[in-house]
């Protein structure tokens, strides 16, 4: 089975060489379901691409962004250099969400699910703005382990990063102090300690 990211790549190159922001939005929302119309647009895109792409004074569009930053590239552009341009727009990282595919792992970010399946084991929750996130197990990991609360092993590796857990969500929570993103890195770190525990304890569940 293909990874998104490949058949993403497939989609692109039957596009031909020159590919438009409306066919990249469609192959993101058809693959990954992540329509980018309803993804806010990150502040230093926005502030990159205003004033070049707009010259009604009407609030910029996701498509709008996205041509300004394909106008960057001369001639044929990779799949892999689209979905930067996607992360640096929209904070959205299709590289990292397409290897959660058979993690187990849920993730809902931007607003809507973008990673979910039945038998998935914890939920990574973040907020509107991505500067806040919540991680909880499913119902699944309580119907199969009869654990209503993450296992031990993974609140001492969230804790260990900066998560605490607050009695009124029920969940181990990570707020960025700064009011900013979570960084990337940080992102990494929580999927890490997750997929770990996975490994060691619940591959078979």
């Amino acid at each position: 089975m293909m990874k998104k990211t490949e058949t993403m790549d497939k989609y692109l190159n039957s596009y031909g060489k020159k590919i438009s922001s409306s066919e990249i939005c469609h192959v993101v929302d058809l693959i990954f379901k992540i329509n980018l119309d309803k993804v806010p647009i990150l502040p230093k895109a926005k502030e990159e691409a205003d004033g070049v792409s707009s010259s009604t004074g009407n609030e910029l569009v996701s498509k709008e962004v996205i041509d300004y930053y394909l106008n960057q590239y001369d001639g044929e552009i990779t799949g892999a250099e689209i979905r930067k341009i996607i992360n640096k727009i929209f904070g959205v990282n299709l590289d990292g969400i397409s290897s959660l595919e058979g993690s187990r792992i849920s993730l809902y970010s931007k607003g809507q699910w973008i990673v979910q399946h039945e038998k998935d084991l914890f939920v990574v929750h973040t907020g509107a703005r991505d500067i806040d996130v919540k991680i909880f197990p499913t119902n699944y990991f309580t119907e199969q382990t009869g654990l209503v609360e993450l296992p031990i092993d993974l609140q001492h590796s969230l804790t260990s990063i900066g998560y605490y857990f607050d009695e009124n969500i029920n969940s181990y929570y990570f707020l960025n102090p700064t009011g900013e993103a979570v960084p990337n890195e940080f992102k990494v770190k929580t999927m890490g300690a997750i997929l770990g525990v996975i490994k060691n304890s619940f591959s078979n569940v």
